[in-house]
C-alpha cells in the first residue's frame, strides 16, 4: 500500500515537472492545479520536493489572476547536465548541455593519426576531465556521457558492426566508453542528429534527417519517435546509389551520396577545409563553383529520393549544412527540378540548430531519460 503511495506521488511530481518543462507561457500554481486536475494543496506540496531538489524555482514574471498578482514557476535548466561527445575520423568534439539542451561548453580537439579505439579511450577519458574542470561544470549534476558515432551499431547496442570512416568493424563501444566513471551510451551520430532536431522542433511528426558530415547518414522519426529498423540500420542515406559506377564511397562501393556529398570530398579533391572552400565559392573561384554546384546536384538527387520514398519532411543538419543557408533557394529549384509530383518542395529544411547538433543529440538520450523517469 505504501508503495503504492509512493508511486502515485512520484507520478504526480513527474507530471509537474513535465508540464512545467512544455510550458510556453507563464504558468503558476494555480495554472499547473488546473491543467493537471489536481488541488491546489497536492501542487504546493509536490512543488515543495522539487523545489528543494533544486529542480524547480519561483521565476521573477508575475500575472495578474483577478485578484492579486500570482507569481510564476520555472524549471532549473542547470539542475542537471549531459555532456555528448563526436568522434569523426580527424577529430574530437565535446558539448555540454543542460535541461533545455542549451550549450553550456564546446571544444573539439584533432586526433592523432593511426590510434587505435582504445588509445581514443584513454584520451577521452582524459579530455573530458579536463573539459569539466575547465569550464566548471558540476560533476555531481552530471547525468551521463553519450558518444556519437558514424557507425552501424549491432541490434543490442554492444557492438560497432562498422564503421567505415573510422576503419572500425566488429568493435566494442567499451573500448571507447570503458574508462569513464559516469554512464555512457554509444549511438549513431546520424541517430543523435535527428533525435536533437525533432526535440528542438517540439514535434510529434514524421521526419527524415539527412546528416551532411565526413560520414553522410540519416535518421527516419515517426511520429517523434526513432525508428532504428530491424537491424538499427534505416537511415543510411548516405550509401545510396545515386551515380551507378561513380566516384569510390568510404564504404567501398561506388556512386553512393556520400561520396558525393561529404566535406571529405571537398578536401580530397580541391585540399580545402570548408570554411576556405565556400570563401572560394563567394569569391567566384572557378573550382569551388564547379564543385558545389555538382555536390548541389547530387544532393538534391538523394533529397528527390528520400521524399519519394518516405513522403515527409526532409531536413538537412550536419557540419555541411551550416554553409547552406545561402544556397537553399537553388538546392531547392534542382530538387524541385527532379521531382515527377510536386512543383514546390515546401518539405525541405535546413537543421534549425545550425551547431553542433551531433553531440548535443548525444548528450540529450540522457536529458531525455531524466524527463522520463524524474
Amino acid at each position: 500500500m505504501e508503495q503504492s503511495a509512493n508511486s502515485r506521488r512520484s507520478r504526480t511530481r513527474s507530471s509537474l515537472y513535465n508540464c512545467l518543462y512544455r510550458s510556453q507561457s507563464f504558468c503558476s500554481r494555480q495554472t499547473l492545479a488546473q491543467s493537471l486536475g489536481l488541488s491546489l494543496p497536492t501542487v504546493y506540496q509536490n512543488l515543495a520536493e522539487l523545489m528543494e531538489a533544486g529542480l524547480v524555482e519561483d521565476s521573477t514574471e508575475r500575472q495578474a489572476t483577478g485578484g492579486r498578482r500570482a507569481g510564476g514557476l520555472r524549471i532549473v535548466p542547470d539542475a542537471r547536465i549531459a555532456v555528448g561527445v563526436y568522434l569523426t575520423a580527424s577529430s574530437l568534439r565535446l558539448a555540454a548541455a543542460d535541461l533545455r539542451l542549451r550549450e553550456l561548453a564546446y571544444r573539439e580537439l584533432p586526433l592523432p593519426d593511426g590510434a587505435s579505439l582504445s588509445e581514443l579511450g584513454n584520451l577521452l577519458a582524459e579530455e573530458l576531465e579536463r573539459f569539466l574542470d575547465d569550464h566548471g561544470l558540476p560533476r555531481e549534476r552530471l547525468l551521463g556521457v553519450g558518444a556519437a558515432l558514424p557507425a552501424v551499431l549491432s541490434p543490442d547496442n554492444r557492438r560497432i558492426a562498422s564503421a567505415p570512416t573510422l576503419s572500425l568493424a566488429d568493435a566494442s563501444p567499451e573500448e571507447l566508453t570503458g574508462r569513464l566513471p559516469y554512464p555512457a551510451r554509444v549511438e549513431n551520430d546520424a541517430s543523435c542528429g535527428g533525435f536533437a532536431e525533432c526535440f528542438t522542433r517540439n514535434s510529434r511528426g514524421t521526419m527524415a534527417y539527412l546528416s551532411l558530415e565526413d560520414g553522410v547518414g540519416g535518421a527516419i522519426l515517426i511520429d517523434g519517435v526513432p525508428y532504428a529498423g530491424q537491424r538499427r540500420r534505416s537511415g543510411e542515406f548516405g550509401h545510396m546509389c545515386i551515380e551507378p559506377g561513380g566516384l569510390r564511397c568510404s564504404c567501398g562501393r561506388r556512386g553512393c551520396l556520400e561520396a558525393y556529398c561529404s566535406p571529405r570530398r571537398v578536401r580530397e579533391q580541391l585540399g580545402l577545409s570548408l570554411e576556405a572552400f565556400f570563401a572560394g565559392t563567394e569569391g567566384r573561384d572557378p573550382a569551388c563553383g564547379a564543385l558545389w554546384d555538382n555536390m548541389l546536384r547530387h544532393l538534391a538527387l538523394g533529397i528527390n529520393n528520400i521524399h519519394l520514398a518516405l513522403d515527409c519532411d526532409v531536413v538537412l543538419g550536419g557540419s555541411l549544412a551550416e554553409y547552406l543557408p545561402p544556397y537553399l533557394p537553388r538546392l531547392r529549384e534542382y530538387a524541385a527540378a527532379g521531382d515527377p509530383f510536386d512543383l514546390g518542395t515546401e518539405y525541405l529544411y535546413l537543421s534549425t540548430l545550425r551547431q553542433h547538433t551531433v553531440p548535443l543529440g548525444a548528450a540529450l538520450h540522457f536529458i531525455a531519460s531524466f524527463l522520463e523517469q524524474i
